[in-house]
This record gives structure tokens, C-alpha cells and sequence, in this order.
């Protein structure tokens, strides 16, 4: 009796992990159908310039705060812990060459990829949900419109193009936090801070962090949508995409950044 309830419960089991599977790689097909139809549509139609920048505003502009805010004190807290530990071999001086680097090649990029994905891609998982369960997906289809082409592009290519920007404002504003810190606490003079930045700090460390957010932009928007239009069961369901595109955009991009610096590191 005991054996047969253990086997069942092995079967159950199984039979679970079985659908998870089937579901997982079903939702891979799916997201490459998308991808593959907004890849489409940016070449089949004329792009929506003006959606595109109203996106972009709304992506970018007003995503400034919390990445200058996440920023500046990544950039205190990372010059406050780095001046620490360089004390204790004599080269607290060299702070500023740490701290470029790091912003530069990783923590910019990721930093700014994580809190973009947290609100925007949430935002527009929301958007473009409430759309879906309240049936307006349909209606821009039967009036021959492309939902593709009307909310997914837009988004994708603002995305794409504001992270790179913000990334650009996390760095600076990482350098300058670090700064702070290291006049206040470690007594180095700021223009000895920057030259130690300038000396360490290559045109090819920039363009290497920067070159990832285009991926992460696209990683962010794409995921988002994708949730977006798979939305459904009302309220609650778009409560529950939303919650699934921070956690899905977040890991996609901390995965993506490992082999994309692996694929620097090789180029």
C-alpha cells in the first residue's frame, strides 16, 4: 500500500516537472515568435518616430531619478569599501582607478539595466496587460492595424536606445559620488582622483559597458511585451505578468551580462 501511494506520488511528481518543461520551451517558441515578428515589422513598415520618442521620454527622462539615485550611492558606497581595503597595501590613493573601472565595464550597465527593468519593464507589462484582458489588442487587429507594429516596436526600439544614455548618466554620476567620498574620507584631492580615472580608464572599458545596454534595452522591452500580450485572467492577471517580467528581465539580464563579457573578453 505504502509502495503504491510512493509510486504515485513519483508519477505525480514527474508528470508535474513533465508540464513545467513543456511549458517553459512553449513559452521560449512563443517569445521567439515575437521576437521574430517585431523584427518584421521594423523592416516592413515605416518606423513610428513619433511614438518612438514619446517612449523614449518616458523610458528615459523620466527613469533619471532612480538612476541617479542608485548611481551616487553606488558610487560612495563602492569608493567608501574600496578606499578601506586599498589601505591596508598603501594604495588608498588609487581609489578613483577602481572605481572607473567598475562602474565603466559593470556596475553602470547592470546597475542601471536592473532598476530600468524594475520600472519600466513593470510599466509596461501593466500598460500593455490592461490592454489584452480588456480586449483593445483585439480591437486595434480588427480595425487591420498590427499590435506589433503599434506597441511593441515603439517600446523596443526606446528601450533600446535610453539605456545606453542613463548608463552614460550612472557613470557619471557614479564617478562624481565616489569623489564625495574620497575627498571627504580618504583626504585625495579630486584632480588626482580623476587623473588615476583617466589613467585607468580606457575608450575601450567605456565602449564595452555601453555596448551591453543596447542588449539589455532590448532584453527589458522584449520580455516586458511579451508578458504583456500573454496576459490574462483580469486585474489579477496583469498583477501576476507584471510580477513575472521583473523577475524574468532581471535574470535574463544578469545572465546575458556574463556571456556578453565573455564575448568581450574574446573580441
Amino acid at each position: 500500500m505504502s509502495s503504491s501511494l510512493a509510486e504515485s506520488r513519483t508519477e505525480q511528481r514527474v508528470e508535474h516537472l513533465g508540464d513545467r518543461v513543456l511549458q517553459v520551451v512553449e513559452n521560449c517558441g512563443r517569445f521567439a515568435r515575437l521576437v521574430g515578428a517585431t523584427t518584421r515589422a521594423a523592416f516592413r513598415a515605416r518606423l513610428p518616430v513619433r511614438e518612438v520618442v514619446r517612449q523614449i521620454e518616458i523610458i528615459g527622462i523620466r527613469s533619471l531619478t532612480i538612476v541617479v539615485l542608485t548611481a551616487l550611492f553606488t558610487g560612495m558606497v563602492l569608493a567608501l569599501q574600496t578606499g578601506i581595503a586599498l589601505a591596508r597595501f598603501g594604495a588608498k590613493p588609487y581609489v578613483g582607478s577602481v572605481i572607473g573601472l567598475s562602474l565603466a565595464r559593470e556596475l553602470g550597465p547592470v546597475l542601471t539595466a536592473l532598476m530600468v527593468g524594475g520600472r519600466v519593464g513593470a510599466g509596461i507589462t501593466a500598460e500593455i496587460g490592461s490592454m489584452q484582458v480588456t480586449e483593445q489588442v483585439d480591437a486595434i487587429r480588427s480595425m487591420g492595424a498590427d499590435p506589433i507594429q503599434k506597441l511593441v516596436l515603439p517600446r523596443v526600439v526606446a528601450a533600446t536606445l535610453a539605456l545606453p544614455l542613463l548608463t552614460v548618466f550612472a557613470n557619471l554620476l557614479g564617478v562624481i559620488g565616489g569623489l564625495a567620498i574620497a575627498n571627504a574620507q580618504f583626504h585625495i584631492s579630486p584632480s588626482f582622483y580623476l587623473e588615476t580615472i583617466f589613467y585607468a580608464v580606457t575608450l575601450e572599458d567605456v565602449l564595452s559597458g555601453l555596448s551591453k545596454t543596447f542588449v539589455f534595452g532590448w532584453i527589458i522591452a522584449m520580455v516586458a511585451c511579451f508578458h504583456g500580450l500573454e496576459t490574462a485572467g483580469g486585474t489579477v492577471g496583469v498583477g501576476r505578468a507584471t510580477t513575472r517580467t521583473v523577475v524574468t528581465a532581471s535574470v535574463a539580464v544578469l545572465i546575458s551580462d556574463f556571456f556578453l563579457t565573455q564575448l568581450m573578453l574574446v573580441l
